[in-house]
């Protein structure tokens, strides 16, 4: 899962003044979905100041740009993107007193898991399996649908978060509390402001290595059985938002459409809301696909899927 984009008004400038500037980047081997054209421009951000710098330079030069964390729940289009692409790669990450966990937000939540429950700290393993940064945690209130301890509860990201450090859209620094995100279902409010999130406080709980090992392993337990993982062919995640009591996988599968593909791009044998590319799918395969099984849905039980991955560059 990744942060934020953002597009400005005006065309691409040439005159960028950002350190390790990269040009006519690929983008493809960056994604989970392993599709994609090539931006522009590229930088790796390996601290929080240097993510502060590319983002200010793009915003004073009126340049487009895409903060990219490890490039899950994205679809880069086969155009690729005109601006500037800023991977997020500032990792860094402290425990502090009081059984919290200090994180930049490049940091990948699979370290965190390890980490903390190395420490025999409780609150992030619910999300083991899940490809995402902090910053991508954030912006989506990343979720999961624990079959344990919770019993098929969903477990939130905002339920652990004590607060953040902000470059908000004004260019300023901020600290700010859980509250601020306004956490919903797939939402916070930075899907709807140009804040960046910089770093990440979490609070965890004491609980044995081995109660933490358990959930981990029975989580990913399950996710293997119900979804199909990025070791088995490239996927962006789940393609559409969920629909409450329904379930958009069950929709699709309803409408007969698990196995169907488009190109180089399948509907999922093993859970129809996962679009995996069995080779050389394009992103055109994929949005095609989209309309299709919208169309199809529609037809068959009458409700709209919307998409739930964010589409990147120029169609």
């Amino acid at each position: 899962m990744d942060q934020e984009h953002a597009i400005a008004d005006r065309e691409p400038m040439d005159d960028l003044q950002i350190p390790n500037l990269e040009r006519a980047k690929s983008l493809a081997p960056l994604t989970t979905y392993q599709i994609g054209g090539s931006a522009d421009f590229f930088v790796a951000a390996k601290t929080p100041d240097a993510l502060v710098g590319a983002v200010r330079e793009a915003r004073e030069k009126g340049m487009p740009y895409f903060i990219l964390g490890v490039g899950a729940n994205i679809l880069v289009t086969d155009k690729g993107f005109r601006g500037l692409v800023i991977r997020n790669e500032a990792t860094g990450s402290e425990f502090l007193d009081g059984n919290r966990l200090r994180a930049d937000s490049g940091a990948i939540i699979a370290d965190l898991i390890a980490a903390a429950r190395d420490r025999e700290l409780s609150g992030l393993e619910h999300y083991v399996g899940i490809p995402s940064t902090v910053g991508g945690a954030l912006w989506q209130n990343l979720h999961f649908l624990s079959p344990a301890p919770a019993r098929e509860r969903t477990v939130f990201i905002a339920e652990v978060l004590e607060r953040a450090r902000l470059l908000t859209e004004a260019g300023t620094m901020k600290d700010v509390g859980a509250d601020y995100f306004q956490f919903g279902y797939d939402y916070s409010t930075l899907h709807d402001r140009r804040d960046i999130v910089l770093d990440a406080t979490f609070a965890l709980s004491p609980k044995s290595r081995e109660d933490i090992q358990r959930v981990m392993d029975e989580n990913m337990a399950w996710r293997r059985e119900k979804q199909p993982q990025l070791d088995e062919y490239p996927s962006c995640g789940s393609v559409f938002k969920k629909i409450e009591g329904v379930g958009a996988g069950r929709l699709i599968d309803q409408a007969g459409l698990k196995g169907f593909q488009i190109g180089g791009v399948m509907v999922s044998p093993k859970h129809a809301n996962y679009f995996v590319n069995v080779g050389n799918a394009t992103a055109s395969d994929v949005l095609q696909l989209i309309a299709e099984v919208q169309a199809r849905v529609k037809h068959h039980s009458g409700y709209t899927l919307e998409p739930e991955i964010s589409v990147i560059g120029e169609r």
